[in-house]
């Protein structure tokens, strides 16, 4: 047996006594789950711990079974029920895939096809090829970079690196059982090949692992230097009337795009906001927050006041404000307004 081979069967082996029990997985060895279920999940795991989807992925079989309810539900209704998961543009693209799905018919079956279907990147088209279709597709997320990068020592920096990890990790990807050996490597990353102090101890690969033989497998793989996120500043409006607040619906397109939130004074990622309320009145400091995005940090100053403002928007009862949807920055910046009003 090659080398590859022998690995493989290894990691096999261990999944098969091993393997998390997850929503949408089936248990090795058994029919796949459909593909709607895996598709699902793929698109909510990205950037997401399994602990955060969970409850997600249940709402959402909950409101929408199958993907054609899905691709009737008002893209709103999607947006809200995604509100607190992050990376909003998965929402849409969510939407967006499967309209195109349910025109189609059917999920497509290979990874070039699903490749082409709205928001599907090249890891999320081939964790569903492999994990609802059998297919021979190389899965390569954040866990399965770490495992391959020291299992053949790639010391090359990320992200010049990646194309050194793809390359190894489609050498030790078996033409059977793609699925089983996708979910048994990001398990093995999960649970053992950690970021830090990895278990080799347990590792069913720790005699075919560089890293391991190097001394230091948690040196790999290596990263080049962040660059520090830029901090920006901005203003949000919280502007109440006769127990309610008025909240706007932000352009489809552009960050958080297509959500409802509190108006603001027009920051964004390239830039402050201009601080000017969007009505004039007797504004009063509830407070500010800070949040992290992906590649900036926002200081968000609150700002409240009664009023009765112009433009499109909606009145949201306060005291069911945490059932409005709001993208959690604008969920922390409304808890200010209202504890301010509420004294």
């Amino acid at each position: 047996m090659s080398a590859s081979g022998t690995i493989s069967e290894h990691l096999l082996d261990w999944y098969r006594s091993h393997a998390r029990s997850l929503p949408w997985r089936a248990p090795p060895g058994t029919p796949a789950p459909e593909p709607y279920r895996v598709w699902l999940s793929e698109v909510m795991l990205q950037q997401t711990t399994v602990a955060a989807v969970i409850p997600y992925y249940a709402k959402f079989l909950q409101l929408w079974p199958t993907v054609r309810d899905l691709a009737a539900a008002p893209e709103a209704e999607v947006m809200a029920a995604w509100a607190g998961l992050g990376y909003y543009s998965r929402a849409r693209n969510l939407v967006a895939c499967a309209r195109a799905v349910a025109e189609l018919g059917a999920f497509p079956d290979t990874e070039d096809r699903l490749r082409a279907l709205p928001g599907l990147g090249a890891y999320t088209a081939a964790a569903v090829a492999a994990i609802a279709f059998g297919r021979r597709a190389v899965v390569v997320d954040a866990n399965v970079e770490r495992v391959v990068a020291r299992l053949f020592a790639i010391a090359e920096p990320l992200p010049g690196g990646k194309a050194a990890i793809r390359a190894a990790a489609d050498a030790i990807t078996p033409a059977a059982d793609a699925g089983d050996f996708a979910q048994a490597m990001m398990d093995l990353g999960t649970a053992i090949c950690t970021p830090r102090d990895p278990k080799c101890l347990l590792c069913p690969l720790s005699a075919d692992c560089a890293g391991r033989a190097s001394g230091d497998p948690a040196r790999f793989p290596a990263k080049a230097p962040k660059k520090p996120k830029p901090e920006r500043v901005g203003t949000a409006f919280w502007i109440e009337r006769g127990g309610q607040v008025w909240l706007v619906t932000r352009p489809p397109s552009g960050m958080l795009g297509g959500m409802r939130a509190l108006p603001d004074d027009g920051w964004s990622a390239r830039g402050d906001g201009s601080g000017e309320a969007p009505l004039a009145g007797e504004w009063r400091e509830a407070g500010a927050i800070r949040h992290s995005f992906t590649h900036f940090y926002l200081t968000l100053r609150v700002w409240a006041a009664e009023g009765e403002p112009e433009g499109e928007g909606e009145w949201w009862p306060v005291e069911d404000i945490e059932n409005a949807g709001l993208p959690t920055v604008f969920l922390k910046a409304a808890r200010l307004g209202l504890n301010f009003f509420s004294r």
